[in-house]
C-alpha cells in the first residue's frame, strides 16, 4: 500500500498522470515484495529453511562439544537433556534434538561439514550467527567452566562464520558475565565458585562486562550497549532470522540478565 501511494505522488511529480500510473506498478511490485518477506528481510520458505539448519546446528555441535575431551559422560548427558528441557522444546523436537547429539557425538561430522551446512543458509543473519555461540557457550558452561577443548571448539565455529577471535572472546567474556545474573541470585548475581558473596566492586565488574562496556563509560553509551543487546535478543526478530519458536526460551533469559547488570549499574550510579 505504501509503495504504491509513494509511486503515484513521485511519479505524478516527475512525469504527471502518465508517470503517476507507471509509478502505481512500481509500488505495487515493490509492496508485493515487501508481503513476501518476514521480519528480518526472509521470505515464510527462507525462514522454515533457517530455523531448520538452526536447530540441526546447535544440537549436532552440542554433540561434540560433549565429546571435547575424549568421551561422553552420563553426567555430560544428562546436561544436555537438562538444556533441551530449559530451552522448552516440544516432544517432536526433543526427540530430534537428542538424536543429533548422539550423532555429532558419535562423530558422524565434523564441525567444517556442520558450519558449512550453517553458512550455506545462515550466513548473513548477524543474529543468528551470535545466538548459535550463546547456544553452545550456554551448553558448554552447563557443568560450571569452560575448558580448553570446549573452548577450542567455539573458537573454530566462531571463526568458520568470519568472526575474529577477538570478537569471540568478548562474546565469550559477555555471555559467561550475563550468565552471572541468572534470576534468583543475590541481587540476581550468582556467587562465586568459593561460594562467597561478592563485593559491591565484583558485582559491578561482572555487570560492566556483561554488557560489553567499561565503567569509565557514560550513561549514554551504557544506554546504547543495553539497548542494542536488548534488540540482539527480542524474539520477535529472532524468530524472524530463523530461530525456532521453542528454542526462544534462552533469548528471554538471557534479557532478563542483561536487564538486571544494567540495572545494577544504573542503582551505583544514582538511577540514572
Amino acid at each position: 500500500m505504501f509503495g504504491r501511494l509513494i509511486g503515484i505522488v513521485l511519479g505524478f511529480v516527475i512525469l504527471n498522470f502518465p508517470g503517476a500510473l507507471i509509478g502505481y506498478f512500481i509500488g505495487r511490485y515493490f509492496d508485493r515484495s515487501l508481503m513476501g518477506l518476514g521480519r528480518g528481510g526472509m521470505s515464510p520458505e527462507e525462514q522454515a529453511a533457517a530455523q531448520q539448519v538452526f536447530f540441526e546446528t546447535v544440537f549436532s555441535l552440542m554433540g561434540i562439544l560433549a565429546k571435547a575431551d575424549g568421551r561422553v559422560s552420563e553426567a555430560e548427558i544428562a546436561q544436555a537433556t537438562a538444556v533441551m528441557d530449559q530451552q522448552g522444546l516440544s516432544p517432536e523436537h526433543r526427540q530430534q534434538a537428542i538424536a543429533l547429539f548422539k550423532s555429532g557425538a558419535a562423530g558422524e561430522f565434523t564441525v567444517d561439514e556442520i558450519m558449512a551446512k550453517f553458512n550455506q543458509t545462515c550466513a548473513r543473519y548477524a543474529n543468528l550467527k551470535r545466538m548459535l555461540l550463546a547456544y553452545l557457550i550456554g551448553a558448554a558452561m552447563a557443568d560450571g567452566e569452560i575448558d580448553q577443548q570446549e573452548q577450542q571448539i567455539l573458537a573454530d565455529v566462531s571463526r568458520a562464520m568470519g568472526i575474529s577471535d577477538f570478537a569471540f572472546k568478548q562474546l565469550l567474556a559477555m555471555i559467561q558475565a550475563q550468565s552471572s545474573f541468572k534470576a534468583g541470585g543475590q541481587q540476581g548475581y550468582q556467587q562465586n565458585s568459593y561460594n562467597r558473596p561478592p563485593t559491591t566492586q565484583q558485582e559491578l565488574a561482572v555487570a560492566y562486562q556483561a554488557l560489553g562496556v567499561s565503567e569509565s563509560d557514560d550513561d549514554k553509551t551504557l544506554k546504547r550497549a543495553y539497548r542494542k543487546l536488548m534488540s540482539e535478543n527480542h524474539p520477535d526478530k529472532l524468530r524472524g532470522q530463523g530461530v525456532p519458536d521453542d528454542m526462544l526460551r534462552m533469548a528471554t533469559e538471557r534479557s532478563q540478565e542483561i536487564t538486571t547488570a544494567y540495572e545494577l549499574i544504573k542503582k551505583h550510579r544514582g538511577g540514572k
